[in-house]
């Protein structure tokens, strides 16, 4: 993991001091909540429904046990217990104090943790697959790419006051486990005809009102180039991006509107007049970030007898070890996916003592890492076999060791109308009643991979375009609705979904979605998936289920 140098420390500590006397200024009245706000909002600071909201960086979606303890500490003391760790791999705080947030900050600083570029228009905080450093499929370590652009970007004088929020997502496995296709600039690693490593390019992606996939506009760039293009990237961007309308303003706009031919002729014009030696990172620059994230891993049997046995004997363990574990690239350990979906809970939500257990797992059994991943759950990614009926029994006692993971209740839902002043309806309910109705173990076992994404808006935090069913929240007139759409995918076969028919009802959401999980057990071949029963039936025997009763 990264560590701050000197220069960090004192930087991020003095932002909090200075924060403090701006939040001092707005309780004597000094400053009204207009002036305030865009001050607020340049250190994560959101005024919500009932309260402000706090939104904390988590940088390529690391922890160790110092940092998740501090956030634990934080949501005891200043929150209600919990927080809520997002798509973007942040932690959300929603029920914070004005007064408190100076205070709060300055615990962030203690810890090398910030929220600054979690709002605005600039870069925000960077994504990278979960599992890096720990898969046998990458090419390269992600997250020392992740922040080699997170140092580049941070507050970069040229790129604070973007024509809207940029999100950049790196990924270096075959297997996209990060989405990159719905960022403005995905950048997914490849290895050339040389063997030298690259990266391809991909900008454009996004959800929302408008949802597109990122179209390539360069297919290999050498890893020693990655910023004077990101460089040029933004430069188009910065110069050609619209500033009169918010929901035109994002890059994905840009390039469809140029078309990702000449776009990407604009970002290559503007890369070959650039001097890559003033932008572009020094060997010996890579050499320092990249020590950081060096491990080293014991030479242990390939087998684990205390594991096995385990697994042979209990049906339960079995279960979990089936979805919530993941092979490792070193012989003797496994990857642990914790899941935050309980179902009757609130998906993404981890009380304070679940964070402090998961801190103490990660200290003992992990290596000291945890990872957050855009399906809102945590990760140890580094346990030894042995190890694993240990830590798997006290995330059981601790009601994080669902067995869910990529199955029906393993639902990714936004804060929605519970909490968020831009939602129209509910997520959280709608999530937990569809998770209700799919307890049974076995029974979602049984239905194999099904990704359900839920959004409280046309903002789609909840990347309800890529869901396997995707559910949008939308007002009727003060009622809500829901729009569905089938057969959207995030991962590296990334399509965004097809719409059902008209939005239906509240009550009639979950009814609807155990419709059209039936219709797939009903039309699905020997191995397919939900996904690829959809892909060759098409949207009618859904459709026909769900609609069949409505009118």
């Amino acid at each position: 993991m990264y560590r701050y140098d000197t220069i960090d420390k004192e930087f991020v500590a003095d932002r909090a001091a200075e924060f403090r006397e701006q939040v001092g200024r707005r309780l004597a009245g000094e400053i009204t909540e207009d002036q305030f706000k865009p001050i607020r909002l340049m250190n994560g600071l959101y005024l919500q429904l009932h309260a402000y909201m706090l939104r904390i960086a988590i940088p390529y979606g690391t922890l160790n046990s110092t940092k998740l303890r501090k956030l634990a500490y934080i949501a005891r003391t200043y929150d209600r217990g919990y927080g809520h760790f997002t798509t973007r791999t942040n932690l959300q705080l929603h029920w914070i104090k004005l007064r408190d947030a100076p205070d709060i900050l300055e615990h962030l600083a203690e810890v090398e943790m910030h929220s600054m570029q979690t709002s605005g228009n600039v870069i925000r905080n960077i994504t990278a697959d979960p599992y890096a450093g720990a898969t046998a499929d990458e090419l390269d370590d992600p997250r020392v790419w992740s922040e080699v652009i997170r140092q580049w970007s941070t507050l970069h004088p040229e790129f604070s006051f973007l024509p809207r929020k940029f999100k950049i997502a790196v990924t270096a496995a075959a297997k996209d486990r990060t989405a990159t296709r719905v960022y403005d600039i995905g950048l997914a690693m490849r290895r050339g005809r040389d063997g030298q490593l690259g990266f391809e390019v991909m900008v454009g992606g996004g959800l929302g009102r408008t949802p597109y996939l990122g179209p390539t506009i360069r297919e290999f760039l050498p890893t020693r180039h990655l910023l004077s293009y990101l460089e040029a990237i933004l430069r188009v961007y910065n110069r050609a991006g619209r500033r009169d309308n918010p929901w035109k303003a994002r890059i994905k706009i840009l390039v469809a509107q140029l078309g990702a031919e000449e776009f990407a002729r604009q970002v290559e014009a503007e890369w070959e007049k650039s001097d890559h030696a003033k932008v572009d990172l020094p060997d010996t620059e890579l050499a320092r970030i990249r020590a950081s994230f060096a491990q080293s891993f014991e030479t242990l049997p390939a087998r684990s007898e205390a594991f096995e046995a385990l697994k042979a004997s209990d049906p339960a363990f079995a279960r979990w070890t089936r979805h919530n574990l993941h092979p490792h690239k070193a012989p003797g350990y496994a990857i642990v996916d914790v899941s935050l979906k309980t179902p009757g809970l609130t998906p993404g939500d981890c009380s304070s003592e679940q964070m402090d257990l998961v801190a103490d797992l990660a200290e003992r059994y992990s290596l000291d890492e945890i990872r957050v991943n855009y399906q809102q759950n945590l990760i140890l990614p580094h346990v030894k076999l042995d190890d694993v009926p240990e830590v798997w029994a006290q995330l059981r006692a601790a009601g994080l060791a669902t067995p869910n993971m990529d199955l029906v209740s393993d639902i990714i839902a936004c804060p929605g109308l519970d909490y968020c002043t831009l939602a129209n309806a509910r997520a959280i309910p709608v999530a937990q009643q569809i998770a209700a109705r799919f307890a049974d173990e076995e029974r979602a076992e049984a239905i194999g991979e099904l990704k359900i994404k839920i959004s409280g808006c046309i903002n789609a935090c909840g990347h309800h375009h890529v869901g396997h069913i995707g559910i949008l929240g939308v007002d009727k007139k003060g009622e809500e609705f829901y729009q569905v759409t089938l057969g959207g995918s995030g991962a590296e076969d990334a399509t965004l979904g097809t719409i059902l028919g008209p939005a239906l009802p509240y009550e009639k959401v979950a009814e609807a979605v155990e419709q059209m999980v039936e219709v797939y057990l009903r039309e699905r071949k020997e191995g397919e998936r939900f996904l690829d029963t959809f892909r060759r039936t098409g949207v009618a025997p859904f459709k026909e289920a769900v609609y069949a009763d409505v009118h």
